[in-house]
């Protein structure tokens, strides 16, 4: 049985008040009532107090991105190491904001993953194509080659550390969202990928998240097709009772 997730990625969005604030209220809203884990990933400047709030519940923290390196000479950067330190053991990589507004490549993910690896991290590793590559009937190939020059380098026993999440550039902050046929169809394909790169056993197992403007109104439909696994939520993730709603919509 696959991991149903939903995750919630914060952004640069919310200070330490409004942090404190979002998670009270979502400790709240949340309950015991959703059958799926739940992820947070607030700014890295409130991580450690996250980590501390939330110990007494069963909700996880994420962090948005991390370096590569161990440690040195990288002014504003945080390693693998910083983050377990503070009991985060999860990290976000290759979301598309990280890849458009920071140049982050496909090679450079590579040596992201490979350290979150080997520091035992889970990685939430996204992907997904431009409005133009859909257009062009491209999609299916840029979001097999992301997961071919990003991730299909690990050894099979590393696939138990890894979430995809498959985000559809056009479908984020723009309000628009791919049909739930739309996102099955993709979600079924990248299953397929992987079991033509590795085996089907991986491929069943790994948890397939849909990213791309989920809101209460839509997620149980998305969410109810058979290869999606949950969601990484933005925006609406930011108002607790919106995102309690998505996650117990699963």
């Amino acid at each position: 049985m696959r991991k149903k997730i939903v995750a919630g990625n914060w952004k640069m969005n919310k200070n330490l008040a409004g942090t404190k604030t979002l998670l009270s209220e979502l400790k709240t809203e949340l309950g015991q009532s959703s059958n799926a884990e739940i992820i947070v990933a607030p700014t890295f400047t409130n991580l450690y107090g996250a980590v501390e709030a939330l110990k007494s519940s069963d909700v996880t923290v994420a962090a948005q991105n991390m370096h590569q390196a161990t440690n040195g000479a990288y002014t504003g950067e945080i390693s693998a190491d910083m983050l377990k330190d503070i009991g985060v053991e999860t990290v976000i990589l290759g979301h598309s904001e990280r890849r458009a507004y920071f140049g982050e490549t496909d090679a450079l993910l590579v040596e992201k993953v490979n350290t979150a690896l080997e520091n035992n991290m889970t990685i939430i590793f996204c992907f997904g194509e431009e409005l133009e590559d859909r257009k062009s009937d491209h999609h299916f190939s840029v979001v097999e080659n992301q997961l071919k020059n990003g991730l299909f380098h690990i050894a099979e026993t590393n696939w138990k550390n890894v979430v995809l999440a498959y985000e559809p550039v056009w479908a984020i902050g723009t309000g628009e969202t791919a049909s739930p046929e739309q996102a099955q169809e993709m979600h079924a394909f990248i299953r397929s990928a992987i079991a033509k790169a590795y085996n089907q056993d991986i491929a069943d197992a790994v948890s397939i998240l849909y990213g791309g403007s989920v809101k209460p109104a839509n997620a149980e439909e998305i969410f109810a097709k058979p290869d999606v696994d949950g969601g990484l939520i933005g925006g609406a993730s930011l108002d607790a009772k919106s995102f309690a709603a998505i996650a117990n919509a699963i």
